[in-house]
């Protein structure tokens, strides 16, 4: 009789689906109204989506939706853990398709759901997203160059790196993208 311990299964992947977070949503985040946020998102929000820098993203969303309300199905969303409906992460596209059908996520996992596969089910969904999308040829990420985490999930999905920025706030960031023709194969 063999006493090996028995393989342990490999995790299920996960799943996400996205709730919109509409103006009123996005401004009460940004003003720092978890409850009203999370009211008009219709899901309960964590902490997360009113830190310093959430606060900052939403405020810009809320304003670019204000400018442009034609931007709404694209920007940032809840991204909720199916079956059991708990809020994960934020997701979502920087806006619409450019002129050249470029498209850039992002995405944010909030810190007790990290390194369990979230970041991985918001990226997929956001790539077939993008992919179904007649108007869309490539999609982009960017990472800080140190965020180790993050640099894993991009390349786990075949981008390519484009090049690199600089800035005071997030030091290097690295960018990647991916043709909307190679998703289908990356996200199989």
């Amino acid at each position: 009789m063999n006493n090996e311990p028995l393989p342990t299964p490999a995790p299920a992947p996960r799943r996400v689906r996205f709730v919109e977070l509409n103006a009123k949503a996005l401004r009460a985040l940004a003003d720092g109204d978890l409850a009203g946020g999370s009211a008009e998102a219709g899901v309960a929000l964590d902490e997360h989506f009113v830190g310093d820098r959430a606060r900052w993203i939403f405020g810009y969303r809320a304003d670019q939706l204000a400018e442009d309300p034609s931007a709404a199905p694209w920007i940032t969303r809840a991204a909720v853990s199916e079956p059991d409906g708990v809020v994960i992460g934020d997701a979502g596209f920087h806006g619409p398709p450019d002129e050249a059908g470029m498209v850039e996520v992002g995405f944010t996992v909030v810190p007790g759901y990290r390194r369990q596969g979230y970041a991985r089910a918001m990226l997929k969904a956001l790539l077939v997203r993008a992919a179904g999308e007649p108007g869309v040829r490539t999609v982009r990420a960017r990472s800080k160059s140190d965020n180790n985490a993050s640099l894993a999930t991009i390349a786990g999905f075949g981008f390519t790196r484009v090049g690199e920025q600089g800035s005071e706030d997030d030091g290097l960031v690295i960018v990647f993208e991916i043709p909307v023709d190679a998703i289908q194969d990356a996200t199989a």
